[in-house]
């Protein structure tokens, strides 16, 4: 262990922020009250696009061969809120564990108006463009009026969702992750109950359609408003007026330092997940088919990698703030750990199951034949994913966005893609599988090493800040 990892003795003893208290105790008991509760609202948060995706589905192919064009579009806006949220997050858990309170609220009140603004300029621009845009994309006349009467009422929800969303990154930050949890659930259980009465009608109330599903959306998110608002007020975690321009500035350019990037690299993803999908067709509708359902298991199978990459930022975040080097690197190699037993017991239940999901999900032979192949080998790499996500969320948590944007870079473009193509070049759709892991192998060893050193390095310089502190003081 690097000496300069250790404590400062000499460090003031802080006023704890709301909340877990995340500087003491035991560690992993800290990071399982925090992660368990952010899987049940993870779980919720996925419900939220297969509900709609279920019933807007029973209005007929065209009603969901449209919603099915729109998740690029939402992504993107969605990716704008999540690197908005990491931001926050970073920031504010920063200062509550340096004892900063009063710029933590500011902080927080300064990233909720930030957002408003943004999403409600891109929601602005985007249902000025949605004809042009979906066409671009592909979308036919047909097709165009659904988008537009779901895309026009979404816009508008989406300027809801940024504020429950960057008010679930101050309640974190803050070591709260029960609280955001029920706030994902409640907005799930509103979205799946209004669903089917707006989207069919019932009584007085009438059928809309694809419009309904949208409207739904806009309802749930936006009693998470009010509550979210309400609730950071009452915890005393954002000032209860709006930022002066001055205030506005400093901490609009604290949050965008980490959030910009942030957002990119969310959005790199589909990027490359879309030039993937293109290898996978040129081998049929049927490899299509079952892509795209390994793609949906690995959300499942992945989610407790996604619950942590949500609760360990808080927890380093605030260490960092509070210059306890040494628990960020227990936390982060103890996660590490865990994550990667975890995930290849997921993998072992994969490959001994994979008869019986593809079973599930098809009775083409040819369609369960490549599922069964795809459980036998892509899983095998979600343990070193995981490491690959947590790094970068680590790197964010630490106020090095552009190391989490260059990792996620690095793991897409130069490793994932090339190699995905060499293997499937070589050995056909086989190969593509294995170069996936091979490429996640590659890039989580770089994560890992580059990680410690970083964290090592860091140590280094605090601890020679603290020896001239102490020289200064003698003299």
């Amino acid at each position: 262990m690097n000496s300069g990892m250790s404590e400062n003795p000499s460090t003031p003893q802080r006023k704890k922020p709301s909340g877990t208290d995340l500087l003491n105790g035991d560690i992993s008991q800290t990071l399982k009250r925090m992660t368990l509760p952010m899987i049940m609202g993870m779980i919720m948060l996925m419900t939220f696009g297969l509900v709609d995706t279920f019933f807007v589905s029973l209005l007929g192919t065209e009603q969901l061969a449209a919603i099915s064009f729109t998740f690029p579009v939402t992504f993107t806006l969605i990716s704008l809120n999540i690197g908005l949220g990491i931001g926050t997050s970073a920031t504010i858990g920063r200062y509550l564990g340096s004892g900063d309170t009063l710029l933590a609220k500011e902080f927080a009140t300064g990233a909720l108006m930030l957002s408003t603004l943004l999403v409600g300029a891109l929601a602005v621009v985007g249902v000025m463009t949605i004809e042009p845009i979906f066409r671009l994309l592909g979308a036919s006349d047909a097709l165009l009026p659904y988008i537009n009467d779901y895309m026009v009422v979404w816009y508008v929800a989406g300027v809801f969702l940024a504020l429950p969303m960057v008010g679930n990154s101050v309640l974190r930050a803050s070591g709260d992750t029960k609280t955001p949890s029920m706030v994902m659930a409640m907005g799930g259980a509103i979205n799946a109950i209004l669903d089917p009465l707006l989207i069919f009608g019932w009584g007085p109330i009438p059928a809309m359609g694809i419009q309904g599903a949208a409207i739904a959306t806009m309802i749930a998110w936006g009693v998470g408003v009010v509550y979210i608002l309400s609730l950071l007020i009452k915890r005393q975690l954002m000032l209860p007026r709006l930022l002066t321009l001055p205030e506005m500035r400093l901490t609009s350019g604290g949050i965008l330092k980490i959030g910009l990037p942030a957002a990119g690299a969310n959005m790199l993803t589909p990027i490359a997940g879309g030039v993937v999908t293109a290898l996978v067709a040129s081998y049929g509708p049927e490899a299509v088919a079952a892509w795209g359902v390994g793609n949906r298991l690995e959300s499942m199978a992945s989610i407790v990698v996604l619950a942590l990459s949500m609760s360990l930022p808080p927890f380093i975040s605030q260490n960092f703030g509070a210059n306890k080097l040494q628990r960020v690197e227990h936390a982060y190699k103890q996660v590490l750990r865990f994550i990667l037993i975890w995930q290849l017991i997921i993998y072992a239940l994969m490959w001994l199951l994979s008869p019986y999901i593809a079973a599930i999900f098809t009775d083409d032979p040819e369609v369960a034949s490549i599922i069964r192949l795809f459980l036998m080998v892509v899983p095998l790499g979600y343990g070193l994913q995981g490491v690959i996500i947590l790094s970068n969320s680590s790197f964010n948590a630490m106020h090095k966005p552009m190391a989490a944007l260059w990792l996620s870079i690095l793991r897409l473009f130069v490793f994932f893609v090339p190699l995905s193509y060499a293997g499937s070049v070589l050995f056909d759709l086989p190969g593509m599988f294995w170069g996936g892991v091979i490429a996640n192998a590659m890039t989580a060893a770089i994560a890992y090493m580059w990680f410690v050193r970083t964290l090592a390095r860091d140590a280094a310089t605090s601890m020679s800040s603290d020896t001239v502190t102490a020289v200064s003081e003698r003299e």
